[in-house]
């Protein structure tokens, strides 16, 4: 047997396989990102967290089916089981949590490895890299903010304690879609906004964490503890979209309900629908000006 090398064949070979240009590159980001998110293909300790905040989102959910099966339809019709909108108020800590997880490991991490540079020497440039991250974000979101909604508006029509005709049950589903969008958006972009400060994901995560509930137990005290206006309310992370939610399916109070409760949080005469509107819509621009304001001039090393 000879030890020489041969050169059977030289030349170039073009590449034959589908061009996907840059929307295959930012297909590709947002499943990367999610598997990445996700734990997929990775060890079990990064499956941890985003399983048991899944899991947590959805035990309500499934618990009140449970109940919708087994309780009398009297005791379902006076109420005993919470609306749409009020499932919110048993899960909004997981939805943050999970939020402020999920933002800082896709934004942070690139950054600190230097994966950006990588991924903006392909099609990707800044705005659609971040685009793609964005989507990714909230798709991961909407598993927790859309699934366990959906899942009981199945359940329940299909336990006869559901909306009356397919035209209430299309309201309501579209409803309980806009409501996810509306929490999903303004938390992906409050813990977007977070990341782009740091690329130390632990940083980012425990600002993001501390941030939300931080900002209720400051205007509540503010509100309710000096006083002062209740416009205040706007500023509160959490409950404002919660709020918005209930506008949006029409469960406002004629008085003032508990934080924790399972009823709207404001009255309209505390705060008005327009500008929980405003207000998200002044949230979303700034987080999403923020963001590119931090990633506009970042300097990449390819």
């Amino acid at each position: 047997m000879s030890d020489t090398a041969q050169i059977y064949d030289q030349g170039y070979r073009r590449y034959e396989g589908e061009r996907t240009g840059l929307t295959g590159a930012v297909r590709t980001l947002i499943t990367h990102s999610i598997r990445h998110a996700l734990g997929i293909g990775r060890s079990a300790k990064f499956k941890t967290i985003p399983v048991l905040v899944i899991i947590f989102a959805y035990l309500p959910a499934v618990a009140f089916v449970g109940l919708a099966a087994l309780l009398p339809e009297d005791l379902v019709a006076e109420g005993v089981l919470p609306t749409y909108a009020g499932y919110y108020s048993y899960v909004v800590g997981a939805i943050y949590l999970f939020a402020a997880f999920v933002a800082p490991l896709l934004l942070c991490t690139d950054r600190r490895t230097g994966m950006l540079g990588v991924y903006l020497a392909s099609p990707l440039n800044r705005v659609t890299y971040l685009l793609g991250k964005a989507l990714a974000t909230l798709i991961l979101l909407l598993i927790v903010t859309l699934g366990p909604p959906l899942l009981m508006l199945v359940a329940f029509s299909l336990e006869s304690v559901g909306p009356a005709g397919f035209i209430e049950w299309i309201r309501v589903f579209l409803q309980i879609v806009v409501s996810s969008l509306v929490i999903g958006l303004l938390f992906s972009s409050v813990s977007l906004a977070v990341a782009a400060a740091t690329d130390r994901w632990v940083v980012a995560t425990a600002a993001a964490v501390l941030i939300m509930p931080g900002s209720a137990i400051l205007t509540d005290a503010l509100v309710y503890g000096a006083g002062l206006t209740d416009t205040l309310h706007l500023l509160n992370i959490p409950n404002m979209p919660r709020e918005l939610i209930y506008r949006i399916h029409d469960e406002a109070r004629a008085g003032s309900g508990s934080p924790l409760g399972d009823a709207s949080l404001w009255t309209e005469r505390e705060v008005s629908t327009w500008s929980l509107w405003a207000s998200w819509c002044v949230y979303m621009t700034a987080t999403i000006g923020f963001i590119w304001f931090r990633y506009r001039k970042l300097l990449v090393r390819r």
